[in-house]
């Protein structure tokens, strides 16, 4: 299920971050999230933990023990703890319980799987199996039977972390035995794993526990203290009216304490021993009506009797004295069908199946029964009481073996479960499909954060950063003043004749070629391009965002434009174009004007000067007016004087080329590696 996967996940994400998830998963090839209740192949999940080994470059066993300790954090914190915390008193009944959470689990998830120790397991595949053995110096012997090889050192990362958050206690598991075994399913893989516990206490407890007699003397003193002595002397008078045979050793007050408390009111919780009756207050009819489905067979599986329900269900069960196996098998655990084998896993949950074959043949287009109960060995009798409910998840799967709610006992708890599961499978579908829309709404919300980011790019390609983000949250862009900027024209020479003699579509790829390497190296020197105008491509430094170096910025980019346009070919003689560039240095007005299409644009006599500039200049040349040659004259460029020239509307001024950068290489003005 999706389950496991999420929290393999989780665990990458938390311990090694989502940039070590990304990689992972993309070496893997899976998909970046999980529904919980979906059920994927195993592959993924292989495929995952074995890129995993190799990106942290961890082996698998100690990547498994890893992923075990966090699944088990991962289930209590998805709503699982107060399951597991109630399975036993001590880690023994923890793990002989196991096989019975599991197969509570199967109804939920409508499926044999299980949530604390597998992966994904279909309908037709088993679970793990769990088989608990106590030795007589206090370890245990834990058996663990697989489908799936490899994935047995998960086990002791879990039961090593329930037994520290559960039990307090810290244990070391290895493996003594590793076997493959022939079942129904196929090869099953056995594990057999060494437990040993050591108590794990705190410096308050050492100190509090250090001494246990001392402790148990300090309790006694304490509860002596506590009692009345005139009820000690009234409870011993009582004792002996009654007649008491009273041994005429001495008792310390503890014990004739315990005495008083087992006679008066009630025994005290230090055991328990039960009373059974001399014999057995039950009638046969009664036994089997009350207990509708259960069998006794003996050590050959001969059947000795049957509830009333169970000869109902399996009609061959009336005749006693029939061989169990020929009308049932186990399909859970995984484990021949003999008496033997049967001993050995007695403390694991039995699940029959009828026998299609020995069914009634009018009831062979039927699903087959599950029965799923407890394995109760009758030493005095020598026989094996089972007893178990239906295996029922729904009622639906009732009514498909036409059976009722009263073919089940008013006190059996399997009544309850059919309903409630099927409200909680209700509730299940409607959390799958919020899951699937969550898991839609995400991927949507990827794919408008992707198209937005492409909005802003081509806004920000339009418009200064800033300006576009103010008119989005509906601001007014006021008008700004920049005291000094540099500010860029160029045009293509004889473009009015290359126009005349071309058709349309070579000027547009003509000024397209041309203008994408513009724009690389605008992004290379970090100047703003105002706009283009036909074969006219206007940048400026210092504007929008003032800085010091416009006119290097400036400068440079220049240089790079002539380089660059050798590389654009003329459509008519089919050699490289040639441009105009001219500069200047000055002061500016800098607005947004329009709402609809604004541009940002640049008023003032710097962008006329400018203007004049490039008009002025000379083909394949850089012209710089005197304001622009101020700020590049201690800069490390090479410049030559042009002299004084009459500019249109302007007079006569004095002006200069720009040659090239003294301490640039070509490849640095490019902005090539």
């Amino acid at each position: 299920y999706g389950f496991i996967n999420t929290c393999l996940k989780s665990l990458v994400v938390e311990k090694y971050g989502e940039e070590t998830w990304e990689k992972l998963r993309l070496q893997a090839g899976v998909q970046d999230s999980f529904l919980t209740f979906e059920v994927y192949k195993d592959e993924i999940t292989m495929q995952l933990i074995d890129k995993a080994c190799k990106i942290l470059g961890v082996p698998a066993d100690m990547v498994l023990r890893e992923f075990g300790e966090y699944f088990f954090e991962f289930c209590k914190r998805s709503g699982y703890d107060h399951m597991l915390r109630t399975l036993g008193g001590n880690l023994y009944e923890f793990i002989e319980n196991l096989d019975a959470l599991h197969s509570y689990l199967s109804l939920s998830y409508q499926a044999n799987t299980e949530i604390l120790f597998s992966f994904v397991f279909p309908q037709e595949m088993n679970a793990p199996s769990f088989r608990v053995e106590k030795n007589e110096d206090g370890s245990m012997h834990l058996h663990y039977y697989s489908d799936r090889r490899g994935l047995c050192h998960i086990v002791p990362g879990i039961i090593g972390a329930a037994a520290l958050d559960f039990f307090n206690i810290e244990i070391s598991m290895e493996i003594v035995n590793q076997t493959e075994e022939e079942e129904r399913t196929g090869k099953k893989e056995h594990i057999v794993f060494l437990v040993t516990q050591n108590p794990v206490f705190s410096y308050k407890e050492r100190n509090e526990f250090s001494s246990s007699s001392q402790y148990l003397a300090d309790s006694e003193k304490k509860i002596e203290n506590q009692l009345n002595k005139e009820d000690l002397e009234r409870a011993k008078n009582t004792i002996g009216d009654k007649g008491s045979s009273v041994c005429p050793v001495k008792k310390s007050h503890w014990k004739t304490v315990r005495g008083i408390i087992t006679l008066g009111k009630g025994k005290l919780l230090r055991g328990f021993d039960p009373v059974y009756p001399k014999s057995l207050w039950i009638d046969t009819k009664t036994f089997c009506n009350g207990l509708p489905f259960h069998m006794v067979f003996d050590k050959e599986l001969r059947v000795k009797q049957a509830g009333v329900s169970i000869q109902k269900i399996v009609p061959g069960l009336q005749t006693m004295g029939i061989y169990l196996d020929h009308y049932f098998s186990i399909v859970h655990p995984e484990v021949p069908f003999t008496i033997s084998s049967i001993q050995k896993f007695i403390n694991s949950q039995f699940v029959f199946q009828t026998r299609r074959e020995m069914m009634p043949e009018s009831w062979k287009q039927r699903p087959m029964l599950e029965l799923r109960g407890q394995m109760i060995w009758m030493e005095s009798l020598q026989c094996m009481l089972y007893l178990c409910s239906p295996l029922l998840r729904t009622l639906h799967e009732l009514e498909e073996r036409q059976m009722h709610i009263a073919d089940i006992a008013p006190h059996d708890v399997t009544r309850d479960l059919i309903l409630l599961n099927q409200q909680r499978l209700a509730e299940m579908e409607l959390s799958n499909q919020l899951e699937r829309k969550k898991e839609e709404l995400r991927i949507l919300s990827k794919h408008l954060e992707e198209e937005k980011k492409k909005t802003e790019a081509l806004l920000y390609a339009m418009l200064p950063q800033h300006v576009a983000n103010q008119l989005k949250e509906g601001k007014r862009v006021e008008a700004g003043e920049f005291k000094e900027c540099t500010i860029l024209f160029s045009d293509v020479v004889t473009f009015t004749n290359i126009c005349a003699q071309c058709e349309p579509i070579q000027i547009v790829l003509m000024l397209n070629s041309m203008y994408l390497r513009f724009d690389r190296l605008t992004t290379v020197h970090d100047v703003y391009k105002v706009e283009t105008i036909g074969d006219a491509y206007m940048v400026v430094g210092g504007v929008p965002v003032p800085v010091p170096t416009h006119a290097e910025r400036v400068a440079n980019f220049a240089l790079g434009m002539i380089i660059a346009a050798k590389g654009v070919q003329n459509p008519v003689s089919g050699n490289p174009i040639q441009i105009r560039v001219g500069i200047h240095t000055g002061p500016v007005l800098a607005g947004v004007v329009g709402e609809k299409m604004p541009r940002y644009c640049l008023f003032g006599d710097t962008v006329n000067i400018a203007s004049r500039m490039e008009s002025h200049g000379v083909p394949s040349k850089i012209h710089l007016s005197s304001s622009a040659y101020q700020c590049l004259k201690y800069k490390n460029f090479e410049m030559t004087e042009r002299g004084e020239i009459e500019v249109k509307g302007k007079g006569k001024m004095h002006t200069y080329f720009l040659i090239r950068n003294k301490t640039a290489t070509e490849n640095e003005i490019m902005g090539r590696p």
